[in-house]
């Protein structure tokens, strides 16, 4: 395959040499934009890299459009090609860039998977409370992360403080620093008033610590302890499909919108700098909704 070719020119090289250097790339994104350049050259035959015209650059993104190939495998192509052509003139190895105003492929947003309400039901129900402290501690994560949609990383790092147990509200540090505050609801302020009041104190077993949701070791738990903890009881639950450390957070924006929630009250719960971050799960409300037209409606 052309892509696999071992032939390299020495200004691909260059090239690949500088962004590995300036750039820090990893391994596998040298090779992608290496087997790129490759195949476009090979492609051009006698003409060669430095001597191609925007005319051939259009010629073999076509061809890519005509072979069915993703969006994103051209977007991706387009960059490789596009980052050795500012570099060649960077190093006065051209005068004029044929790539210039190429505009990349506009790339299809996707939609968040997320968990049903009666798999959210499942997953909750997965940590056993009365089994040891470690499940009620987890029983209690879970709840708050699905009640307020905030991060796993935001979720790890709450402290004792963080919470206003008179008025049921979360303060959370986000990205960049920012606060925001968070109602809790009923469900997940009785198992964390539950929590602090037995099994956190069993957990820290004399220790001191000021996280809300201290691990065996009395210290805040990492992001990934709790997210192997989440994938278990997901297994437990009978949840197959593939998980993110985003699915509640996800199951939380969606399920707000099916029942009818504001826009713009989700955004300032998730700490979306942007409405059009939030929207995305407008997209997969209006695709339930669809669904549901179809399987009911009797012309649907």
């Amino acid at each position: 395959m052309a892509g696999k070719s071992t032939v390299v020119s020495h200004d691909v090289q260059n090239f690949l040499d500088t962004i590995w250097y300036e750039r820090n790339l990893s391994q596998n994104t040298i090779t992608a934009y290496r087997n790129d350049l490759v195949a476009f050259d090979e492609w051009l035959g006698s003409k060669k890299l430095l001597h191609c015209s925007r005319q051939d650059i259009l010629a073999y993104l076509a061809e890519h459009a005509l072979d069915a190939k993703a969006a994103s495998s051209r977007a991706r192509l387009l960059s490789s090609m596009r980052g050795f052509f500012n570099f060649a003139v960077d190093r006065n190895l051209l005068t004029q860039n044929p790539i210039a105003n190429i505009d990349s492929p506009k790339l299809a947003k996707r939609l968040p998977d997320y968990l049903s309400e009666a798999e959210v039901d499942a997953l909750l129900n997965a940590p056993n409370p009365d089994a040891n402290p470690v499940e009620f501690r987890d029983r209690a994560m879970l709840e708050v992360l699905y009640a307020t949609g905030i991060r796993v990383s935001e979720l790890v790092q709450l402290k004792f403080e963080s919470i206003n147990f008179n008025q049921g509200m979360l303060r959370v540090v986000g990205k960049g620093n920012k606060e925001r505050v968070v109602p809790l609801g009923d469900e997940a302020l009785s198992w964390v008033t539950k929590f602090h009041g037995s099994a956190r104190g069993e957990l820290l077993s004399n220790r001191v610590s000021d996280a809300m949701f201290p691990s065996k070791r009395g210290t805040t738990m990492t992001r990934q302890t709790f997210w192997y903890a989440v994938k278990r009881y997901a297994r437990r639950a009978g949840i197959e499909r593939k998980l993110s450390p985003h699915t509640l957070r996800h199951a939380f924006a969606t399920h707000l919108l099916n029942h009818g929630a504001d826009l713009r009250a989700v955004q300032m719960m998730l700490g979306h700098a942007s409405l059009s971050t939030t929207q995305i799960y407008t997209q997969v409300a209006n695709e339930r909704i669809k669904a549901l037209h179809s399987m009911h409606h009797p012309r649907g």
